[in-house]
Parts: structure tokens; sequence; C-alpha cells
């Protein structure tokens, strides 16, 4: 057995209540969904600025541990009462996407650091015993050494970078300051299933993966070789969990694989994986598919790639889901939900 799967063990004995911000997103519904099956009580909280409805019914309807609250992060009195009650706070509401926070610096600023700082509060002034919080690898901005390491970041080199770098700062001072324990999760390009395909700034798995399966052209930005530390979502889910009960989590921690995988490499993983999943007379047609080639993006690292040691000796993390394995399950779920 894992350590995680000792800690969940005991939580099954010693529920606690956790608020899961984000609920009805990609990694918030599947924080929900993990927590209910350990029999834990889950408060949920999203406006559905990017959540979806379907993912809080997939996740906790109709569970009588799941109490679900419709509302904004930087609303304080909606958060003092949502908080009420709470032993641990798992972070997850934001506004994702670096060419989203370029485009619309000020929503940026608003969802993820006004809404940080109003739940961060809120947790202080509820007596939270622990605040963990999605943080992000582009914290290392043009720090250029590989792998990444928690102590060595740069400068950010977008609006989203700099929201996620203020998010840590401000949690560093209210622990100083108020004593609240708080725990930061650097993800690196989280995916998996629920992870939204639409809109202009979906990520590129479910982007790619719906193209694929509906016969459309990919376009890859740069040349291909920008390579990305992919992380399937149980992994993040794992550590969200450790960070919430292990009694030394303290500071900043990367989430990830700790495996380069570029995006030419990865267009090829999903090309090969969903020709075995549909119809034997679409089988050539995809395997025969290629990419076109755009631009890079404005604000987008050439590489990143995690160390996890410190994860692994402070949390017990471990990345029990390859990039590989996570692509299987994730494919199956798109064949079938695309």
């Amino acid at each position: 057995m894992s350590h995680f799967d000792d800690v969940q063990e005991s939580l099954k004995k010693n529920p606690r209540t956790w608020l899961v911000t984000g609920a009805a997103g990609f990694i918030g519904s599947h924080l929900v969904e993990t927590l209910l099956g350990l029999s834990q009580r889950v408060v949920g909280v999203d406006n559905f600025a990017t959540g979806k409805r379907e993912n809080i019914d997939l996740a906790g309807k109709g569970n009588p541990l799941f109490t679900f609250y419709e509302g904004s992060v930087d609303d304080a009195s909606f958060m003092a009462t949502a908080m009420s009650g709470v032993d641990v706070v798992l972070h997850q509401a934001a506004l994702g996407s670096v060419p989203r926070s370029i485009k619309d610096p000020m929503a940026s600023h608003r969802a993820n650091v006004d809404g940080f700082i109003t739940t961060l509060n809120a947790a202080r002034e509820a007596g939270v015993k622990r605040f963990v919080y999605a943080s992000s690898s582009s914290v290392y901005g043009d720090e250029p050494n590989l792998p990444k390491e928690e102590a060595r970041i740069g400068q950010p080199l977008s609006p989203y970078a700099a929201t996620k770098r203020i998010n840590e700062v401000y949690a560093a001072v209210f622990e100083r300051n108020y004593g609240i324990k708080t725990v930061g999760l650097r993800y690196f390009n989280v995916f998996g299933p629920r992870q939204d395909k639409d809109g202009p700034y979906a990520a590129v798995i479910p982007v790619w993966v719906g193209r694929l399966l509906g016969g459309e052209a990919c376009t890859i930005n740069g040349d291909g070789e920008t390579s990305r530390d992919f992380c399937y979502v149980k992994n993040a889910v794992a550590a969200n969990i450790l960070s919430g009960v292990e009694e030394g989590a303290d500071g900043v921690y990367n989430v990830a694989c700790g495996a380069q995988t570029t995006l030419n490499e990865l267009f090829g993983f999903l090309k090969e994986g969903l020709a075995t999943r549909v119809p034997q007379d679409r089988k050539a047609a995809l395997l025969a598919t290629t990419p076109s080639y755009g631009p890079f993006r404005d604000g987008d690292v050439r590489h990143s790639l995690a160390n996890t040691d410190k994860a692994q000796g402070e949390l017990g993390y471990e990345a029990t889901w390859s990039v590989s394995d996570g692509l299987q399950e994730a494919l199956t779920w798109y064949a079938e939900n695309t």
C-alpha cells in the first residue's frame, strides 16, 4: 500500500469537513468525488464562471454529506457562510489560461487575487486549521534550469503567472502573521476526464481529442518541440488530500509526474490511443492525420519539468499515475463523452 492509501483509510475512520472552491470545475469536482467516496463531509462552492453544473451532479448530487453553495469567492459575506465548521480548505477556484490573462488581466486579478485573499481571510476568521491552494508551474517564469525546484523561481511571463505568485506571497504572509497553515500546490499541466474541450482557452489535450474525434485539423503552437510535464488528475487529487492532513506540510510543492513530453509526442500518443477507440472504418484516417503549426503563444514557457523530491519527502506524494496510464483512462472517457 502507498502512503496515500494509508491516509485514505485513516480519513474513513476520522472524517473531517472540507471546503472545495471551484467545486464544479475540472480538478475541484474530482476532489469532491474522491472526498465523498472517503465518507468526508464536503462543502462545495462555485459561481459557474467556468465550472459546469453537470460536474456537480456527477460528483456529489444526492449525497447527504455534500453541501453546495452557488456564489463567488470574492464575496466576503458569502465565503464566511460557506466556511462555517470547515476543517480544511482546498482552494481551486481561479480563472486559468495564460492567453486569457494576457487578453484581460483585470478579470484574472479579480478572480485569482481578490478571490484568493477573500477566501484565505474567511478561512482565518473561521479558525480553519489548514488552507491548501492551487498554485501553478507558471510561477517559474523565465527561470531556465530544469527540473524546476521550489526554491528557485524567475520572473512571471504572464498576468496569470503573476496572480499565482501573488497567491504564494499572501499565503506566506498570512501564515507568518496569523498562524494559519498554508500549502501551495504548483500544478504542472494537469489533465483527465471532465477537462473542458470547449471555448477559446481550453487545455490542449481535450481540444486535440475533440478535434481528432471530429475529423478536424489540430494546430500546434510553435515547432512542436515545446515540452510539458503532464500530470494525471488523480495525482493532483492525492496531493491535495495529503496536503490537507500531513502535519509537516508547509510552503509550496510541485505536483507533477517528473517526465517531459513534447507537443509532437503528445499528438502522436493521442492519435494512437484514439485509434483503438473508434470504429474500424475511421481508424486509418485518424492515424494519417497530421497537425499544422502556428506561431508560439505569448507568455508560454518553452520547457517544463518538475522535481518532486520535496513533495515526496514532506507529503509522501507519489505520481502513482504515469502520463501513459492517465492518458489511457482519460481517452476512454473522452471517446465515450465527446
